[in-house]
């Protein structure tokens, strides 16, 4: 499942399966490429939350045309819908 967290800048990746995760997180950094190509002015920071959870935002931390990963702190995000926003997409 992907969510937007914040208006196609930031997305919400939650997946079991290997396969789901790889094809979710592509999606979403990809959904994250195209709004960083319009700002021209920052990178992809990919961001482990778990097994399972991650989150995809367009970053000022990371060089325009760079996409970083990095470990964060476990099951720190909430899912979209419990924070009362967020839109899902079919990836």
């Amino acid at each position: 499942m992907i969510s937007t967290i914040e208006a196609s800048r930031t997305f919400f990746v939650e997946a079991n399966e290997p396969h789901e995760i790889e094809q979710e997180l592509n999606a979403a950094v990809d959904a994250a490429r195209q709004h960083a190509m319009k700002d021209g002015s920052q990178g992809i920071l990919v961001t482990r939350h778990g097994h399972s959870i991650f989150t995809v935002p367009v970053s000022s931390k990371v060089p325009y045309g760079q996409t970083n990963e990095e470990n964060g702190p476990v099951g720190s995000p909430r899912p979209p819908q419990s924070l009362g926003q967020g839109v899902q997409h079919d990836a």
